[in-house]
């Protein structure tokens, strides 16, 4: 059904959720049903996904459900122009996670998927930044490493350069 699944980020991820925003809650899941989804409900939440549209042409849509919070994991870096949905939710809560820009790596660009591209990877306050301006205070912020299982000079770096930035943050009054 998925492909390989990401263990160790999906947990530290529900860690990092279930420590900002406990269950049960109501959440808007920026992004299509993917199995972080499935797990989020396993693990008490309600959870509603946008079903593909894109966000950058209709941001107007995260204003289609009452929740308690978005959640937008892995999605900003997908969009030209992640401010006007950041400007456009109405709920006042936020937790979203990035991959974070590396030195000695190129953004993630697919061949076989034009969809599936990093138009940005930030840098921890260059998203903070951009939360900030449209609205949101930051009250809580994580990052962790993505090793992987192979030999060379990239897989040494990624075992002690964080890769990912997980941030809880709410609307300003």
């Amino acid at each position: 059904m998925y492909q390989k699944i990401p263990h160790r980020r999906y947990s530290l991820t529900l860690k990092f959720l279930q420590t900002v925003l406990p269950a049960p809650a109501i959440i808007l899941d920026l992004g299509v049903r993917n199995p972080f989804s499935e797990i989020m409900e396993q693990n008490g939440y309600t959870v509603i996904n946008t079903k593909g549209e894109d966000l950058d042409v209709l941001p107007e849509i995260v204003k289609d459900h009452k929740v308690d919070a978005v959640t937008a994991f892995e999605i900003f870096e997908h969009l030209i122009a992640p401010f006007n949905v950041l400007r456009a939710i109405e709920a006042t809560k936020i937790i979203a996670t990035i991959p974070l820009s590396l030195w000695f790596a190129n953004a993630y660009r697919s061949k076989t998927d034009m969809w599936d591209r990093h138009y940005h990877e930030f840098e921890d306050w260059q998203f903070d930044w951009l939360l900030e301006k449209s609205g949101w205070q930051i009250k809580n912020t994580e990052k962790w490493t993505s090793p992987i299982n192979k030999i060379g000079f990239r897989p040494i770096l990624r075992k002690y350069t964080p890769r990912y930035y997980a941030v809880f943050a709410e609307k300003n009054s």
